[in-house]
């Protein structure tokens, strides 16, 4: 018997409510860890500073046990993608750290992440951080009027392919997901252009849309530890991701203190907050 895709689970409005909830404690917890990386600081540092305020608004984390990972955060360093464990290492000037963190308010989840460059930056560690995010917004606003889960992932690679300069790559083993009352759900968000047009968009729906770009080739590799990905040619990587919600009077970034105001305003779409 064949099986059939995983079901997307569309929300109401109350309930996306909630996930702004999550949404914005994790705002917080994100700026509080990413002014705490600093050089001289270890990441398990960071990621006590992310559980503090999780635990200050009553909210839990979704990375913490999850599979077995054992922190609030996955901190990944230069050459280390994502999913890096907290530890002992201490972060210098010239790291690229990627902070990816999630929350849980009353049983829904919202997941976001960014890359903090330390102290002196390299142009190119710049440049490949400012063009991730950038590809973060550009396919958030082809969210905005997409027919199809497909167009996300065209509008990113469109974007990356756009800017002058060396090109980055686009991993494609990794990807966004669908979010909501589990931190992973479908549908799978790709951050190219697969050729196929995935899922029709539809009110309800709710994603993760995470690019990660690096500087060098595609290949990676899973350490000794089962989770963190490294870049296999040790060139640097960057990750930037926010939580979206789609609703009949458009799009809401749940993870941007402004809904996605300002990230938003450049490719002329306007977030549309859900009233309580």
């Amino acid at each position: 018997m064949a099986l059939g895709q995983p079901k997307i689970e569309y929300k109401s409005n109350a309930q996306i409510l909630k996930m702004r909830e999550a949404g914005l404690v994790l705002a917080e917890a994100l700026d509080e860890a990413v002014a705490a990386s600093k050089p001289g600081v270890a990441t398990k540092e960071v990621d006590a500073v992310f559980a503090s305020v999780l635990a200050r608004h009553g909210a839990t984390s979704n990375f913490l046990g999850y599979h077995g990972f054992p922190a609030s955060i996955c901190a990944s360093v230069n050459h280390e993608v994502v999913h890096g464990i907290p530890g002992d290492y201490v972060l210098k000037d010239g790291d690229v750290l990627k902070i990816d963190g999630g929350a849980i308010v009353d049983g829904w989840h919202a997941d976001s992440a960014r890359t903090v460059l330390l102290g002196t930056v390299d142009e190119a560690d710049q440049r490949l951080s400012d063009i991730t995010e950038q590809a973060m917004w550009a396919g958030i606003a082809a969210l905005d009027g997409a027919r199809f889960i497909g167009q996300i992932g065209q509008a990113i690679e469109k974007y990356v392919h756009a800017q002058p300069g060396p090109r980055l790559g686009i991993l494609e083993e990794y990807c966004g997901h669908g979010i909501g009352s589990a931190m992973h759900m479908a549908p799978d968000v790709l951050n190219y252009n697969s050729g196929h047009r995935g899922p029709r968009v539809k009110p309800g729906m709710a994603l993760a849309i995470e690019p990660m770009l690096v500087r060098g080739k595609l290949d990676t590799s899973v350490l000794e530890d089962d989770w963190t990905v490294i870049t296999n040619d040790g060139q640097n990587a960057s990750q930037w991701e926010h939580t979206v919600a789609v609703h009949l009077g458009g799009i809401w970034v749940l993870t941007a203190a402004d809904g996605g105001e300002a990230g938003l305003a450049p490719f002329g779409v306007t977030p549309a907050p859900i009233k309580a």
